[in-house]
């Protein structure tokens, strides 16, 4: 039963779910209701904390099919548990309920095609949801997202919209002509209302789920039971620390609700036109888009509203609100296979692939361009929290958590300090009744013991680090959303940068150009803005082939594009709205050379062009653009120049793509050395290839064409090379990464030796370093996968790739340290192509090469995110850092992601740094270590504070004695608060050092840290209680007891005779009270200056000047108050008189008490590590991160690294695990 009914949803997706059906049972709900009531509503508490419980303890097990209630739990290593209620939707009721007046067939729990006589079709696809003759359909709702029954697949599903299983092709067969009303409003009924609703929760509703935190529960139980031992101070100063926490929660979240309200609230009801099937254009609120609705997008732009693929026209969009690119995106409609030539019939449409076709929700439409009498129109494909903004919204609202160690660690930490509690709670019984104390004071005083133990300020104590932190951050320009992360930070050792705009300048420089004549490199030129290369094909290619625009008279468009057109100083000019609706066959762009480039009279010698030289007017027009894809590496144009009878294709691109679909006989013999020489020297290299189209290519049918049937047999042209300069910064901030021991690797775009030259320039790899190009080929013609690897030569030019010394291949070096490792001395470069193929056929090499991968050519969005995960995979504590443009997925992944674009893709990065420098990422890393080493200080400090009060406390229980009301609120007070929030002050120190803070808090040397102060704490304390006893002036203490001699005590005494009875109630005044006060009061400063470390992470102590100043004034306080004893102080604090010897006695303990704590935690500080290793033996210990335990054996293995001009093949039939082995080829 339990096997059959687990089932998954989200199948292979990122929030995949074990899904568990229950039916609520009332004989279980019956005792629920009666345990609740027994424990006064505690059981309540629990069940609402864990769902789990709360469904497994009221409902019984059922099929998913028939179930009331859902029990979901996430397949991550979180296993975090939900439960969601069945809802039913139903539709008898709606008008158009009825088969004949339902045209939508819906197949797999998504509208895919629509049909003509939809009668039986409708009938059929119903059933597949509702298994009532009644027509309902049963749903849940989950992070708001609705999941409807399917009976084709024996499960809930969430409603697609057309981004899968559906064809291009039929989306302009079957899609484009619109919907009917009835259609529409069926869709509607099952979508809902397209809108991405963030709901700012009411603030009684936040204050509800924030005080219901089990950490308020405890401290409401803590101040019920403090009030009832009469500890009212005490109770009131928690009372109103928790408010201030509260309230300073509720202002934060409801702060950041509002924030993300108001940035989805941009576009949230606007008025769209949408296409009617009989063509008629109706007026509806955008909240009421479905998919399958044709929009046609307004000639003056939209926010859009939803996801939408564009079927006729241009359009220019701002996607900055989604990428970070601030640069306009040129969007064309959508290929219709149907019309192309050599049209791929069968392609499925996906948002991703298509993106150059699909408007994005949330991004701005800044114009569109249109032909006459046609509207620029769009198919609805995704509407609500499914379109793009939708899901990075969910990905705001329901957060991954983050997994940190120290987090685990301090859960475990407050485990230990509940035993600790119960061992208290039980030695407090049993010692009240074997004094026959009363049951109710044993009840107190054994629950009081808990409230000790299990610190309430624990909580605000840890987080001010971290705001602190925040602060600093700030102040350097680096914001942060996800403030939790600031310590994962901390742990930093590798970091992934982006190359353009982030190791390198935003611009590029044109360096110059290289042409191609009769099969052979020109020199090199750097002027391309003269006249006599004004009518060449080149600078045509450079003028057309390009997705530039005018915006508001402004030339925007990609960086590069802009500085290539630039450099021929041509003009562009686009067509008005007027003469749109003019002329049927306008061209949309036309571009032309400035006049004085044009030759006035014709060269002499060239008969032939003097029939040309009426007006010269040299006009291009661009007549169908193919727009730049990351995936294809290219992008081309069709143009036609002013009067000719042809049109030419052009295309620019990467090199190597570009080659490949040029007739070889017009590539250069020597293209590859070229291309490399300029690769090589870090320039960015571009090719160019044009060829004149039949002239049986109309403007018509250009428009149809699909972009493979003009990207072919084209004609090389020759190179264009920009300069791409290093950030001045770049260098200096990668060397101080890499003294501190933390890994760079670069993920780029860009050309594989650009990279490379790129990486050696800023010094990611050293000029003596071996660079191991692995170059992966997918199985083809039933041959298996493959890898080639090849050693890029070094600085020193090799003549021959053969003539490799086997002397030059690294050697490995046997390190001291395991962190010296990544500092060997070869790197491995590869492209996404070759990345992927590694991944999908090479399991068990994705490891190793993980281990010494420095650079990453050539890699799309969704390779670099893969890039990162695989970097987690071996442990490494991985920062990305990139402008924002397509890093998204990645900069989310990443332990620390810090964007350096300022715009709102920064949504998607936990740091953004408000100057797009990387000098930012070691600053985050120094402030997370900071934040860290705080969180650690803190945390030793509250539980030694907790220990020292436990023991106290338990000491006096022995003698039926406490601490005083104002003893409990000085120490937690004026002690505690005023040290934890200064101690936490320390700033970051100034440069980033090798070693590396623990990740954890139970690790060796912090566990014995902790545990020896425990020990001196407790030696000491119990020294003064026991000594005093042995005292010959001691006796217990009563209110005319005289220890002190002197004519002060009988007033002092005499003013606390009408207090007697109150006073024997409690026993407070006694000389072991007085004593174990003093000496515990110490004890908190003196470990608070023991655990405020400084270097190496944290600037020193005496630097960190409210923490000095608060330290030397409790010091002076307490001393002041132990040797001149002042009577109101002593009145207030239910202080005895004792004799002035004793006093001298306590000061003397409490100094060597300083001087032990201090030089036991200096000892452990320099040689915990070392006596630990070697108290454990000498056996060799095994790393705990993969990536050393990694490294450690690749120190030994004979065949790693692969050698030169070898190939490791994937071996045929275990492809599953990815075995491979190695041949070599000579």
């Amino acid at each position: 039963m339990d096997k059959e009914e687990r089932k998954i949803i989200n199948q292979g997706q990122e929030d995949e779910m074990e899904i568990y059906g229950y039916n609520l049972s009332r004989w279980k709900l019956a005792i629920v209701s009666l345990g609740v009531i027994c424990t006064g509503g505690f059981l309540l508490l629990l069940l609402y904390w864990m769902p789990e419980w709360r469904v497994k303890a009221t409902c019984v097990r059922a099929t998913i099919k028939d179930c009331e209630v859902v029990l979901l739990r996430t397949t991550d290593e979180f296993k975090i548990w939900f439960c969601a209620k069945i809802r039913f939707l139903s539709l008898e009721n709606h008008p158009f309920s009825s088969p004949k007046s339902m045209s939508d067939k819906l197949s797999n729990g998504r509208a895919v095609c629509l049909i003509e006589n939809p009668t039986e079709e409708n009938r059929h696809e119903i059933s597949k949801y509702s298994q009532t003759e009644s027509q309902q359909i049963r749903y849940f709702t989950h992070h708001s997202i609705k999941y409807f029954w399917n009976d084709n697949i024996h499960n809930f599903d969430f409603l697609k919209g057309l981004d899968e299983g559906v064809s291009c092709t039929s989306i302009y067969e079957k899609h484009s002509a619109g919907l009917t009303k009835g259609m529409h409003a069926y869709r509607k009924l099952l979508y809902g209302i397209n809108e991405i609703a963030v709901k700012v929760p009411s603030v009684f509703k936040l204050l509800i789920k924030e005080v219901l935190n089990p950490f308020y529960i405890f401290q409401l139980f803590s101040v019920i039971l403090w009030s009832t031992d009469e500890y009212y101070y005490y109770a009131l100063a928690i009372v109103v620390m928790s408010i201030v926490s509260i309230v300073s929660s509720l202002y934060s979240i409801r702060k950041q609700y509002v924030m993300l309200h108001d940035m989805v609230a941009t576009h949230s009801t606007v008025r769209v036109s949408v296409c009617r099937v009989n063509e008629e254009i109706e007026e509806i609120f955008s909240t009421d888009l479905v998919p399958g609705d044709v929009m046609v997008i307004p000639l003056n732009g939209i926010i859009m509203p939803c996801d939408a693929v564009l079927i006729n026209g241009t359009c220019i969009v701002n996607e900055s609100m989604l990428t970070g690119e601030s640069v306009p995106v040129t969007k064309t409609n959508l290929p219709n296979p149907s019309v192309d030539v050599k049209g791929k019939g069968d392609e499925l449409y996906n948002p991703e692939t298509h993106k150059r076709h699909t408007l994005f929700c949330g991004t701005t439409v800044i114009q569109t361009r249109f032909y006459t009498g046609e509207l620029v129109k769009a198919i609805v494909v995704r509407t609500g929290f499914s379109t793009s903004k939708g899901q990075l919204v969910r990905s705001i609202l329901y957060p991954k958590p983050t997994d940190f160690k120290l987090y685990r660690d301090a859960y475990l930490f407050l485990l230990c300090l509940v035993a600790v509690a119960g061992i208290g709670f039980i030695y407090t019984i049993v010692n009240s009744i074997l004094n026959e104390v009363e049951v109710g004071i044993i009840i107190i005083e054994s629950l009081d013991i808990i409230t000790i133990t299990v610190p309430p300020a624990l909580p605000a104590a840890m987080t001010a680090g971290i705001v602190y932190a925040q602060r600093r951050l700030k102040k350097i320009g680096i914001f942060c959303i996800s403030p939790q992360r600031i310590n994962i930070c901390g742990q930093l050792n590798l970091v992934c940068f982006d190359k353009t705009g982030t190791l390198t300048e935003d611009g590029l420089d044109l360096w110059g150009i290289q042409r191609v004549e009769n099969t052979r490199f020109l020199l090199p030129e750097e002027n391309v803005c003269n006249e006599m290369l004004v009518k060449s094909q080149f600078v045509a290619c450079m003028a057309t082939c390009h997705s530039l625009t005018k915006i508001e008279g402004v030339l925007s468009g990609d960086p590069l594009d802009l500085k290539m057109f630039e450099a021929i100083g041509w003009i562009l000019e686009e067509a008005t709205e007027e003469e749109t609706a003019l002329h049927n066959r306008i061209m949309p762009t036309v571009v032309r050379p400035p006049k004085q480039l044009l030759p006035e009279s014709t060269p002499a010698g060239n008969q032939e062009m003097e029939l040309f030289e009426l007006p010269a007017i040299y006009e291009i027009g661009i007549v169908r653009q193919f727009p730049f894809s990351s995936a294809l590496q290219r992008m081309s144009v069709v143009a036609r120049v002013l009067g000719d009878k042809k049109m030419d294709a052009y295309m620019k691109g990467a090199p190597e793509v570009i080659a490949s679909l040029c007739k070889p006989e017009t590539v250069p013999v020597d293209f590859q050395k070229v291309l490399e020489d300029f690769t090589k020297q870090g320039f960015r290299v571009i090719a160019l290839a044009h060829r004149k189209l039949e002239s049986k290519l109309t403007w018509h049918k250009v428009q149809n064409i699909s972009r493979d049937a003009i990207e072919n047999n084209m004609d090389f042209m020759g190179l264009i090379v920009m300069q791409n300069k290093l950030k001045q910064e770049t260098p200096a901030v990668l060397e101080d990464l890499h003294k501190a021991n933390i890994r760079t690797v670069m993920v780029t775009g860009d050309n594989m030796l650009t990279a490379v030259s790129v990486a050696r320039d800023c010094g990611m790899i050293l000029p003596q370093d071996k660079v191991i190009i692995a170059e992966a080929l997918p199985p083809k013609d039933g041959k298996v996968a493959k890898i080639n690897w090849h050693y890029a030569d070094s600085l020193t030019h090799c003549s021959h790739p053969s003539a490799i010394d086997s002397e030059d291949i690294p050697v490995k070096l046997v390190h001291d340290s395991l962190e010296d490792l990544q500092m060997t001395r070869y790197h491995f470069a590869m492209n996404g192509k070759s990345f992927s193929v590694i991944l999908e056929h090479f399991q068990d090499l994705v490891p190793k090469l993980m281990l010494h991968g420095t650079v990453f050519a050539r890699m799309a969005p969704d390779q670099k995110t893969q890039l990162i995960e695989a970097l987690q995979n071996v442990d490494y504590f991985v920062g990305m850092c990139g402008d924002g443009a397509n890093d998204c997925g990645a900069l989310k992944r990443a332990h620390g992601g810090i964007s350096l674009s300022e715009l709102e893709a920064s949504v998607a990065s936990p740091f953004t740094s408000k100057t797009p420098s990387i000098s930012c990422v070691p600053n985050l890393i120094r402030e997370g270590r900071a934040a860290l080493i705080t969180s650690f200080c803190v945390f030793k400090f509250m539980a030694l504070y907790s220990i020292i009060q436990y023991f106290s406390v338990t000491l006096l229980y022995s003698i039926l004695s406490n601490l005083g009301d104002f003893q409990f609120l000085f120490i937690d007070l004026a002690i505690i608060l005023v040290v934890v929030f200064t101690m936490s002050l320390n700033p970051a120190w100034k440069e980033l050092v090798p070693q590396r803070p623990p990740s954890g808090l139970i690790s060796g040397a912090l566990l014995f840290s902790v545990l020896s102060q425990i020990i001196i704490s407790i030696g000491f304390q119990s020294l003064g209680f026991f000594w005093v006893k042995q005292q010959p002036w001691y006796e217990v203490w009563h209110p005319e007891s005289d220890a002190c001699n002197t004519t002060r005590s009988l007033f002092w005494n005499s003013s606390h005779v009408d207090n007697e009875t109150e006073l024997d109630e409690h026993n407070i005044q006694n000389y072991e009270n007085t004593t174990v006060f003093f000496i515990s009061s110490f004890q908190y400063l003196i470990v608070a200056i023991a655990f405020s470390k400084g270097k190496p992470f944290r600037q020193p102590c005496y630097k960190n000047y409210f923490f000095v100043f608060s330290v030397i004034f409790l010091y002076a306080f307490i001393l002041f108050i132990m040797l001149y004893p002042v009577a109101y102080v002593d009145q207030v604090l239910e202080i005895v008189c004792v004799p002035y010897q004793w006093r001298i006695t306590m000061l003397i303990i409490v100094l060597v008490n300083a001087f032990v704590s201090v030089t036991v935690e200096e000892s452990v500080d320099r040689w915990g590590k070392c006596c630990l290793s070697w108290a454990l033996g000498c056996r060799k210990k095994i790393p705990k991160a993969k990536y050393m335990y990694l490294a450690q054996e690749l120190l030994v293995d004979p065949e790693w690294p692969p050698k030169p001009q070898t190939t490791t093949e994937a071996k045929a039939l275990v492809k599953e695990n990815g075995s491979c082995q190695i041949i070599t080829i000579t």
